[in-house]
């Protein structure tokens, strides 16, 4: 495939330390180019394995304009395969979840197994061989119970090292004895670089988030040091005591804590157990566990928040009591989904053992903030007076971060698409 220069010349001119350029945020071009070469080529955040509890279970996901349906088989393993009959490509599942025996097209009755397989395909006549039309396969790995996909022909390969990384991490978290206790669907008016550019940082919490600033210091996301008064220059130095205690504390009980940054990764991700603040067990208004019944074998409830970011779309946060999962995905250049999920213990009752509101309230508020911001942001971008601006040092590094890991990526495709025309 050829690229305009236009779009070449926007990726190679990329100044660091600096927001992109405005085409990035609202050009239909590049955000089709933005699922051809990212979310089309690397490993993506799509589900949670509770999502599909048993057997017969099926989820389906829209990746730009592919959908992919992902089945818990008989052996309980999950596999994924693009969501098209190989018949005369009808949509095979239509809905967001359900159940299902084997995977059965409407349309004209063609079936496959779990393993993709098409086993009945009627009129078809003795000569048609059945082998050469399954459903087309699609990468999937679950880290711990974060299930990832990529659409790609070769999957990079580095998702092994994300897995090493993060596997005693979010282990004891226990995501296969969890439930989903509620899913949120956000549609904020803005690009998906915006939402990710915006999750990386909390220079805007104090003044935007009142509700997550109770259990989430904002001196864990970075500060300039230089401008502290006595009051908050005392409560930075609370905060790191607290980072330095606490880690140690749960090192001592088998629980990894420190900063593991590999964002430069083309599997690019980072992940800190932080503290929280006053009663310190749970992203809360009261800072108190939203589930009587904790995760796993956990019996001390303050465990801070593990917090875990992946390029190129995900977030997520792991308490003792429950855990919150962030999915994006672009729906247009000035439009994107946020799937949010909360899980609990899978024998925590709703009424007795929690109470959904207390349980979602705070990213459910965060959430909404965010997605006002975005807008805003996205409003800015369109504006004739647009021009990158400077990012803090202090306070947005890992948004630089994830626009320079966004830029390499674009530039290795483009590359590749360069060579490509250049030997036909």
């Amino acid at each position: 495939m050829r690229f305009s220069s236009d779009i070449q010349d926007l990726v190679s001119r990329r100044e660091k330390g600096k927001s992109l350029e405005a085409p990035f945020y609202n050009a239909p071009e590049i955000l089709k180019l933005d699922v051809e070469a990212i979310f089309n080529q690397h490993w993506i955040f799509v589900a949670v394995e509770p999502e599909l509890p048993e057997p017969g279970d099926c989820i389906t996901v829209e990746v730009g304009r592919a959908s992919i349906l992902l089945l818990r088989g008989d052996d309980m393993e999950i596999r994924a395969f693009h969501n098209v009959c190989r018949h005369r490509g009808a949509k095979l599942i239509d809905e967001r979840a359900t159940t299902i025996g084997n995977i059965v097209c409407r349309y004209h009755g063609w079936t496959y197994n779990e393993d993709g397989d098409l086993i009945l395909a009627e009129h078809m006549g003795a000569g048609f061989d059945k082998s050469c039309h399954g459903l087309k396969a699609v990468h999937i790995r679950s880290i711990a119970g974060l299930i990832f996909i990529c659409l790609a022909d070769e999957a990079p390969k580095d998702i092994d090292e994300m897995a090493r990384v993060m596997t005693p991490y979010i282990a004891p978290h226990d995501i296969a004895n969890c439930k989903v206790a509620f899913t949120s669907d956000l549609i904020e008016e803005g690009n998906w670089k915006l939402t990710m550019e915006n999750n990386r940082e909390c220079y805007h919490c104090e003044a935007n988030h009142p509700q997550l600033t109770v259990p989430l210091s904002e001196f864990g996301f970075g500060f300039s040091p230089d401008e502290m008064d006595e009051r908050r220059s005392e409560d930075v130095k609370k905060y790191t005591n607290a980072v330095e205690n606490d880690h140690k504390r749960w090192e001592s009980c088998g629980l990894p804590s420190a900063e593991e940054d590999h964002l430069s990764d083309v599997t690019g991700f980072r992940t800190m157990r932080l503290p929280l603040m006053w009663e310190g067990e749970s992203q809360t208004l009261d800072t108190k566990v939203a589930s009587k019944k904790l995760l796993g074998k956990f019996t001390d409830p303050k465990l801070g928040g593990l917090s875990f970011w992946t390029h190129p779309n995900s977030w997520h946060h792991f308490m003792s009591d429950h855990i919150v999962t962030f999915s994006v995905l672009p729906l247009s250049a000035d439009r994107t989904l946020v799937r949010t999920t909360w899980l609990v213990h899978k024998d925590a009752i709703e009424g007795e053992d929690y109470n959904l509101d207390n349980l979602t309230q705070v990213w459910k508020m965060t959430n909404q903030q965010d997605a006002d911001l975005v807008r805003l942001a996205q409003l800015g971008s369109e504006q004739p007076s647009y021009e990158p601006g400077p990012y803090s040092s202090f306070t947005e590094p890992h948004v630089e971060a994830f626009c320079d890991w966004y830029i390499a990526r674009m530039k290795q495709h483009l590359a590749k698409g360069k060579s490509g025309a250049a030997t036909k």
